[in-house]
């Protein structure tokens, strides 16, 4: 986009990030292209992290992206920082390279605490191997099993951590799900071989997806976001300087796009999932909430949140009954009529995403 920006604001910010974060006028069609371009997204919550895609492509559905990840069109695993995160199967192997020492740095204290050595991993790796050969793919509770009949201790959260140590090590991913509940497959049989990059290759992709998509945004927020150092953090914004710009708002340089140099948003509603990267992609999310209502809002920054011109105006739940969907809704500050207008908009998109009836919320909106 020709012409010069305006200057940096609180709102600017706000708004900009609705654009970047494809929550406004989205350029994709389906899950995989979606995940792709923003590298990651959250999903220990499963049913938010998909509706956290749906707000984000086209004519989206529960069902068609749960067709994508039994498909294994999109992966679920810990990629960055230990929690669950959506990851493309093109990625997962860079990306698990250049993440994963730290995020086994930080299970470490934990395996020494419950006596999970080298020697316990190795067997409990062997055995996996062994199950998921020939495209199995298993259940928690079938892996359980598994590890007890070969005499590993899975008590405690010893399953979790020696799980995640497979997933770290490139060993398994998720499987399709069976009825409700996950499996794990073998990654070399679910994801086709793909190039491996060098560090400074991967550093340099893993920021270009990040401040393209979730940008403006600070070194410190980058850092959260991905887990890595303040060193490589710097090292990967220097390799971007010929695609990202940089602004100074507030003693702290803002990097973003200069191909997504746009207006924001105003005006506008959306209804977040728990745990949107709208909200958990950042350290720092005083952009995101208006300074009169940050006590009354507290820890709910990680709620399913309203949005209203790029700012936290309520929360919201949903309760699946039968077909409907009834959602309850709690304001932080009073909606004008046409914002009102424009929230049921949203809570149709939701229950259409759904494939099931809205019950209105009641008379107040």
């Amino acid at each position: 986009m020709s012409g010069e920006l305006p200057a940096l604001t609180s709102l600017n910010i706000a708004t900009w990030r609705l654009v970047c974060q494809q929550l406004e006028g989205t350029a994709f069609f389906n899950a995989e292209e979606l995940v792709e371009w923003m590298g990651c997204i959250q999903a220990q919550d499963y049913a938010a992290a998909k509706w956290a895609i749906g707000n984000r492509i086209t004519d989206s559905t529960d069902a068609a992206i749960e067709k994508d990840f039994n498909a294994g069109k999109i992966l679920r695993t810990h990629v960055l920082r230990p929690t669950w995160h959506f990851v493309s199967p093109v990625d997962i192997r860079w990306m698990l390279q250049l993440t994963a020492p730290g995020i086994k740095a930080l299970n470490r204290p934990y395996q020494r605490k419950l006596e999970i050595d080298a020697e316990v991993t190795r067997i409990s790796q062997k055995l996996l191997i062994k199950a998921l050969s020939d495209g199995n793919q298993l259940t928690r509770t079938e892996i359980s099993a598994v590890f007890k009949d070969g005499n590993i201790n899975t008590d405690d959260i010893r399953m979790s951590l020696l799980l995640m140590d497979a997933e770290l090590d490139g060993l398994i991913c998720s499987g399709g799900r069976k009825g409700k509940q996950f499996t794990y497959a073998l990654l070399e049989e679910r994801v086709p071989l793909s190039s491996v990059l060098d560090r400074d290759e991967a550093l340099a992709e893993l920021a270009k997806r990040y401040f393209i998509s979730r940008g403006p945004a600070t070194l410190a927020d980058f850092c959260w976001w991905s887990g890595l150092n303040k060193a490589d953090a710097k090292r990967s914004v220097e390799i971007n300087k010929n695609v990202l710009v940089q602004e100074k708002f507030n003693d702290q340089i803002y990097w973003f796009s200069s191909a997504d140099l746009r207006a924001g948003c105003r005006g506008k509603v959306y209804l977040l999932p728990a745990f949107d990267e709208l909200g958990i992609a950042y350290k720092d999310r005083k952009e995101l909430v208006n300074h009169h209502l940050i006590n009354q809002q507290g820890n709910g920054i990680f709620s399913p949140l309203i949005i209203t011109d790029g700012q936290i105006s309520g929360t919201w739940k949903r309760n699946l009954v039968k077909n409907k969907v009834q959602v309850e809704i709690r304001l932080l500050r009073r909606l004008d009529k046409i914002s009102k207008q424009l929230l049921l908009v949203q809570l149709k998109k939701y229950s259409d995403f759904l494939g099931m009836e809205l019950e209105l919320p009641g008379p107040d909106i």
